[in-house]
């Protein structure tokens, strides 16, 4: 029987979670701030997640990451509807964004219960 080396294991502190809550919070707040909360938290993202050790952890930096980059995409390939009307790009956006607050709230529930994304 093979015994577990728990010293593989990394000790998660408050901190860590702090810096997790911080970094859904950005998330979660990006469209009140052009954007900018979302970039400076998906380069966040990427510098931790290279530390990462903590599956859980990992996943919601995947997560994260994810969100943002396909957030990106779908307003890029929505743009020509603000050519068409303002009407249908304003409606796409607020889909979007919709979308966008969906992912990081459920993402940040699921972290608040220590689970996987």
């Amino acid at each position: 029987m093979r015994q577990t080396n728990f010293s593989e294991f990394e000790i998660k502190t408050p901190q860590d979670r702090n810096v997790m809550h911080l970094l859904y919070g950005l998330h979660t707040l990006a469209w009140f701030s052009l954007g900018v909360f979302a970039v400076i938290a998906l380069i966040l993202n990427y510098i931790r997640r290279s530390d990462e050790l903590d599956p859980v952890y990992v996943s919601h930096h995947d997560y994260m990451i994810r969100t943002f980059w396909w957030t990106l995409a779908w307003l890029v390939l929505l743009s020509p509807l603000w050519l068409l009307l303002v009407l249908p790009g304003y409606i796409a956006y607020v889909i979007v964004w919709l979308w966008y607050l969906y992912r990081c709230i459920r993402g940040w529930l699921r972290f608040n219960s220590y689970q996987s994304v």
